[in-house]
């Protein structure tokens, strides 16, 4: 008589149409195919993020609620750690001899915004204030001041402000001298559109505020000129 467990092509259809009851599959295969399950579902714990892991909580078992919460706990703890990372959130102060510790040594991915400044120059005290306010909204960014002679002996006061941008230790940009900011009218946007452009921030502008300003003085200056009318109409007065 025919094995009705044998792997063959009769015994399967014959499975199929309820003739012949399902294959008993040996203990140690049940057991082997059981941990495999469990490994796939710890690799599928471990390749998510906190977000997925939240999303797809009611898809797994109870048996599966501890491994869950154990990954949940380490995303949340890998998540906090990568927010405290890098956070500054204010204007620091420096001298000459924090210039290599704090910038040039400032650490991998760190982005270093230093103004040279000097006290009683309008402008200089402006772009702190400005400094000051995006500092707070962009708390990556590592941003410094410092009174100019003591960061640099003999900087000239003619330069002032400065601007100094940093990556990783390595100059990116510099902004030197009033005419470059354009005066006391400069807005905070417009000195955050500018630090955006060397990388320094991630702006939410979609346009430089600078050009708008443009724009409209170009408009006005349109405007007040008189219509000219063509030589046609001037015929037909005539």
């Amino acid at each position: 008589m025919q094995n009705p467990n044998e792997d063959t092509e009769w015994n399967d259809i014959l499975r199929k149409k309820g003739i012949l009851p399902p294959k008993e599959v040996p203990e140690d295969d049940e057991e082997e195919e059981v941990a495999l399950q469990q490994q796939s579902v710890v690799k599928t714990y471990e390749s998510m993020t906190l977000e997925e892991l939240e999303e797809n909580e009611d898809e797994f078992g109870e048996d599966d609620e501890a491994a869950m919460e154990m990954y949940k706990q380490k995303r949340l703890a890998e998540w906090k750690a990568a927010q405290m990372k890098n956070v500054f959130g204010e204007l620091g102060e420096i001298s000459g001899q924090d210039y290599v510790k704090e910038v040039n040594k400032a650490g991998e991915g760190i982005w270093v915004v230093l103004h040279l400044y000097k006290q009683g120059i309008p402008l200089c005290t402006l772009i702190n204030q400005h400094l000051s306010g995006l500092a707070r909204k962009f708390p990556q960014t590592k941003f410094l001041r410092s009174i100019s002679t003591t960061c640099i002996p003999n900087y000239p006061d003619r330069n002032l402000p400065t601007i100094f941008v940093y990556f990783e230790g390595e100059m990116k940009a510099q902004f030197i001298g009033p005419l470059v900011f354009g005066g006391m009218n400069l807005k905070v946007e417009e000195l955050e559109w500018r630090l955006s452009e060397t990388g320094a921030v991630k702006t939410d502008l979609e346009e430089n505020p600078r050009k708008q300003i443009e724009d409209k003085m170009m408009s006005s200056i349109r405007s007040s000129f008189p219509t000219r009318k063509d030589s046609g109409s001037e015929d037909e007065d005539d």
